[in-house]
Parts: C-alpha cells; sequence; structure tokens
C-alpha cells in the first residue's frame, strides 16, 4: 500500500517503471550502426524501463504504418524479450501491447510470427451476477461513478413521488441497488421508479452470464423487499440497429411509447457508454440533442479521463500507454502475480487495447474522450453543469477508504474526478439542460 501523493507525470512514470527487469539485448543486429532501431534503443542499453518500452512501442507503429514489417518484427522481437503477462505492472501491459502490435501486423503483413505473444484470440468471458459484483468491487474504476452519479440523482429528485431513470450503462444495472436502498430511506417516502435500459449495448467486457430481463427481475425483488415501487423496462432496438455500434441510431428513443410521462421526473444515466459512439455524423451531439429533448431533470455521465479517439496511431499508443498503467498499478497492490481475478480483469482492460491500437475504421469502437471535452461539449449544447454537493464529495471519499490508499479525488471546474497516486482516471459529471423549469 502507498500513502496518496500527487507526483508529476514525468516522475511518476520514472517511479512506476524504473523496477522493470533487467533484460539483456543480446542480438548485436538490433544496435548495428545502420540499423533505425539502434537510436530508439540508445540509452535502454542492459534494461527496458516504461520509458523505453514506450519509445519501441511507437517505432513499431511508425514501421507497420509504413508497411515496415522487418522493423516492426525487430521491435517486436525486442517487445518479446521484456514483456510478461506475470511479471510487473511495466510487463503485464508491454504484453498486451504486444498482443495488440501482433494483431494490426497480421493484418498488414498476414504471416506467422514466431513471437510468445502469438495471434491471440479474446474468449467471452461469462460472469454470473455474483462474479459481477466482485468484478466491479475490484478497485473503484466502476463504483466512483456510481458513487457520484446515485449521490447528484438521488438529490436531483427529492421530493418527486414519481422517477423515470434512462440507463445507458455497460455494467448491467449494478449501480442501481444502492441508490433504491437510499431512495426507500427518503424522510417522504421513497418515490414509484421506473428504469429502462435499451436492448443492445457495446460488445465489451463485463459480460453477464444472464439475460438483461433477470437482471430486471432481480432488481425488482429488491426493491419490493424495500418497500419501493418498482417497475424495469427494457426498451427493444431493431436487429438492424444491433449490428454495431457504427449502425446504432438513438432516434429510436423518440418513438418509444409511454418513455416520457407527463407526471414523471426523468433521469438519464450514462456510465461508460458515450465512448462507443462512432465519429460519423456528430453522432454524440446528435445522442445529446435526443436526450435533452426528453427534458431530463438531471443528466449523468461518467467515464475515463483520457483521449483515446485520435486517428493517429502514434498518439493513440501513448496516450493508451500512459493511461492505463492505472488499472495495472494498482491490482500490483493487493493481489498476487498469479491471481486469476487479476488476471481476467487485465484481459478485459487487453481486450480494449487491442481495439485502441489493432483496428481502425468501423472495427474500432473505443473512442474516448477526455472530461474536459465532454464538459465543452455539453455546454456547446445548451447544457448547463450541476455541482456535486459536500455530501456526495463525502460519500465518494468514504468510498475510496474501502480501497488502496493510491486512490484519491478532486474536484475541477463540472466534475469530479477519481485520481491514482495524483493522474487522473475516472470523471463524473452531472447536468441539466438549458431552460428546464426547475
Amino acid at each position: 500500500m502507498h500513502r496518496s501523493q500527487s507526483i508529476s507525470h514525468i516522475d511518476m512514470k520514472a517511479e512506476l517503471r524504473s523496477n522493470t527487469n533487467s533484460i539483456s539485448l543480446s542480438n548485436s543486429t538490433l544496435f548495428a550502426h545502420q540499423n533505425p532501431l539502434s537510436r530508439v534503443l540508445k540509452g535502454c542499453l542492459g534494461s527496458l524501463d516504461g520509458a523505453c518500452i514506450e519509445k519501441l512501442l511507437l517505432h513499431c507503429a511508425n514501421a507497420l504504418e509504413n508497411s515496415d514489417i522487418n522493423s516492426a518484427q525487430q521491435v517486436m522481437w525486442v517487445l518479446n524479450n521484456v514483456a510478461s503477462s506475470s511479471g510487473d505492472p511495466n510487463q503485464r501491459l508491454a504484453s498486451w501491447f504486444l498482443r495488440a502490435l501482433i494483431s494490426r501486423a497480421s493484418r498488414v503483413c498476414p504471416t506467422p510470427m514466431n513471437i510468445n505473444g502469438g495471434r491471440c484470440s479474446f474468449q467471452r468471458r461469462l460472469m454470473s451476477v455474483t462474479e459481477l459484483a466482485e468484478y466491479v468491487d475490484l478497485i473503484p474504476w466502476h463504483r466512483f461513478g456510481f458513487c457520484a452519479s446515485n449521490s447528484a440523482i438521488f438529490k436531483a429528485v427529492q421530493g418527486c413521488p414519481k422517477v423515470h431513470i434512462l440507463d445507458f450503462s455497460i455494467t448491467h444495472c449494478m449501480q442501481w441497488p444502492t441508490l433504491i436502498d437510499a431512495l426507500a430511506k427518503r424522510p417522504e417516502g421513497p418515490p414509484s421508479l421506473r428504469i429502462s435500459v435499451p436492448s443492445w449495448r457495446p460488445y465489451v467486457a463485463p459480460f453477464l452470464n444472464v439475460l438483461t430481463e433477470e437482471v430486471g427481475l432481480r432488481l425488482t425483488n429488491f426493491a419490493n423487499f424495500r418497500n419501493v415501487p418498482f417497475e424495469f423496462n427494457v426498451i427493444e432496438v431493431s436487429p438492424s440497429l444491433e449490428e454495431s455500434s457504427t449502425n446504432f441510431n438513438y432516434d429510436f428513443l423518440l418513438t418509444q411509447t409511454n418513455l416520457v410521462q407527463d407526471d414523471e421526473v426523468m433521469v438519464i444515466n450514462c456510465q461508460s457508454w458515450m465512448r462507443y459512439m462512432p465519429d460519423i455524423a456528430l453522432s454524440k451531439d446528435s445522442f445529446l440533442e435526443i436526450i435533452k429533448s426528453l427534458n431530463p431533470r438531471i443528466v449523468t455521465i461518467v467515464d475515463e479521463d483520457s483521449d483515446l479517439g485520435s486517428s493517429s496511431l502514434a498518439s493513440r499508443i501513448t496516450t493508451c500507454f500512459n493511461f492505463l498503467w492505472i488499472p495495472f498499478d494498482a491490482l500490483e497492490t493487493f493481489l498476487p502475480k498469479d491471481s486469476c481475478q487479476r488476471l481476467d480483469y487485465e484481459a478485459d482492460i487487453g481486450h480494449k487495447i487491442e481495439n485502441i491500437i489493432g483496428f481502425e475504421g468501423r472495427q474500432r469502437i473505443e473512442r474516448l474522450e477526455s472530461g474536459a471535452k465532454l464538459s465543452q461539449r455539453m455546454r456547446n449544447l445548451g447544457f448547463l453543469s450541476v455541482p456535486f454537493g459536500e455530501d456526495t464529495i463525502s460519500e465518494v471519499k468514504f468510498l475510496l477508504d474501502e480501497h488502496a490508499s493510491g486512490w484519491g479525488m478532486k474536484t475541477e471546474e463540472d466534475m469530479i474526478i477519481l485520481t491514482w497516486k495524483g493522474h487522473n482516471s475516472i470523471y463524473a459529471t452531472a447536468w441539466f439542460p438549458y431552460g428546464f423549469e426547475e
């Protein structure tokens, strides 16, 4: 465990990655004067730290973009000697980047590569509801957003007799039992609560081994136990829209009967959702315009605080490498290197890395934008920020006390941010449309 501390980006990289095992780079041809790779490895002789790994990744990216397979394979050979799925956080992270680069290279030049990373085919891992709860509780990557959003929603619907939550989330409604429990304790009594979810979700982890309807039944049983009047709806999306996120069109929301009822307060919740909207026809703006037309009392948006939507492979590699070390390092603080739980969690991050690095066009669905960019987008579209109150801040701090001391929280304009050793990881924001009567 570490004491929480704010460290500069460069110092953090040095502190985190200086412990990478020394690797003997004995292939002399790599350091021949005429070999461009020798310039990349200058100063890295004897060992490869995080900064050198990053240089190698960028060199490989440039080689692949220039269809220089020989240079790419040389870099992969070096990475293969330092990467390890059972090593320290740097080595584990490098192993997933290597797999992603091999995946990309296999499409540039579809020939076998004698590298341990091999061609990786990810298996869809189905979790039970109990396993999903453990997955969510592992680190506060998801719970932070649940806590911040639920607190803001609870405050926004005070005194309201009927509440309808339109939920866009990849975590199968895992945040709602806590809110239902809080609503059950309201001094004025619980509202009548309705939660609606689309039948479509992005094809990303975590995956559940039960249908959405079963999740709804479990929520209904829990709400009944807590004496909260409850209804769960699955909004069916036509098969033509389910083929991929690229084809997904949120106009279907406007055709739903009973989606908006005059006596209900509308809440719209987006948890790690908007990153899967494609960069075509301003799809994020179109989605936000549609939900604004539903006149919600509050819109909560939570996502990872990084920019991974660049068309430049080199830019995505740099940003991804310097962002996704956070969960790898956090898991190192309390799980053994061979922990199955840790390996499974890292594999889900690896799937993300492969999509960010290995694919382009319609196949690349990870198009994350930072909290600052999202906030500007919201203001441009006529949304006003809802500040998080002291009660929300206190709840989040209480949550973080349950995890490793490296986790912290800070506030910036329009958002609160989960940090790991001072570095941004997840942002949470809340908004309402300009002109909303209350």
